[in-house]
């Protein structure tokens, strides 16, 4: 195996395509309404003082978490506003707008893109509903467990409503398409739609299975601190919410290690068993969407190392 191929890629759905990024920069390829493919290429700024971050476990997450949100929501809103746009119509950064609300509410639902802000109503309603109900489980562990099963109920629960929708449906195929290509990439397989369709749809890497590990996580760290009363139990839901984050970050890179090994790769099934309701088997068409963004961030990559290595020989 090459070292190229030994790169881990991510990815996210967008409306009608897929964005895909690498070390330098993320691309997005989209179907529009008069079917041709359109592209958006963004380049990472090099950022010092964070990259020095990102070297440090339980911090790492965080950093990653917020490059992700503001980086995806340059893609996100690109995506919607161009697919609407007639295919004689021109479309730069700097004019797009904000995306519909429909679509923004339905991507934020199980994307990292607004996933900080999703967390706060994740974390504090069931806190609520569970502190309501202490006169009939009064005990510090029955609250705690009580919370992780309401949260867990809430995020199911929403997750399966906004997918009954044809928009989010459509959205949660391109989700699949983004990991059948990460999938065939992975194993070394010729990146053709054939090939691609044979793969996975669920991968342990994806944003859907760090959700689920905030839950699970949450559930453990809130018994170190006390639930009543009801205003402590809030204020330290909210701080310890980057304390959750950092850990379900390190448990999903743990459990995406240990996908090869034996027994131990059970460890990451509840992330892939959440994925059954946030991806859908895509058509061959999302499929060719998919491929072509991956194949055209490969390329901008490729550019970038050969014109690094010019420079350093230069």
């Amino acid at each position: 195996m090459s070292k190229e191929k030994q790169k881990a890629y991510g990815g996210q759905a967008v409306i009608e395509g897929v964005m895909f990024g690498g070390k330098h920069t993320s691309v997005t390829a989209i179907r529009r309404n008069d079917n041709s493919i359109d592209y958006l290429v963004t380049d990472k700024k090099e950022r010092p003082v964070l990259n020095k971050f990102k070297k440090i476990p339980f911090l790492r997450g965080i950093i990653a978490i917020i490059e992700a949100s503001a980086n995806g929501s340059k893609h996100l809103n690109f995506s919607s506003e161009r697919y609407e746009l007639s295919p004689d119509e021109d479309h730069t950064l700097e004019q797009v707008q904000d995306s519909k609300l429909t679509m923004i509410l339905g991507v934020a639902g199980v994307g990292i893109l607004s996933f900080l802000f999703g967390k706060f109503i994740f974390t504090l309603t069931p806190a609520f509903v569970a502190a309501s109900l202490r006169p009939i489980f009064p005990g510090h562990l029955e609250q705690n467990l009580l919370e992780g099963l309401f949260k867990l109920i809430l995020l199911l629960g929403y997750i399966y409503a906004i997918s009954l929708t044809p928009l989010i449906k459509r959205l949660f195929q391109y989700h699949g398409a983004e990991h059948k290509v990460i999938n065939t990439y992975e194993n070394n397989d010729e990146l053709t739609v054939e090939n691609v369709q044979s793969h996975s749809r669920l991968h342990y890497r994806c944003g859907s299975s760090f959700i689920l590990f905030t839950v699970v996580i949450g559930v453990f760290v809130y018994l170190l601190v006390p639930t009543e009363p009801l205003w402590f139990r809030v204020v330290n839901r909210l701080a310890l919410i980057p304390v959750v984050l950092g850990i379900a970050f390190e448990v999903l890179q743990f459990t995406n290690k240990l996908r090869q090994v034996p027994v131990l790769r059970y460890l990451g099934y509840p992330g892939l068993w959440l994925q059954l309701l946030t991806t859908k088997e895509p058509n061959d068409q999302q499929v060719e969407v998919a491929i072509a963004s991956f194949k055209k961030m490969l390329e901008q990559e490729e550019t970038y190392d050969n014109e690094k290595s010019k420079l350093q020989i230069g």
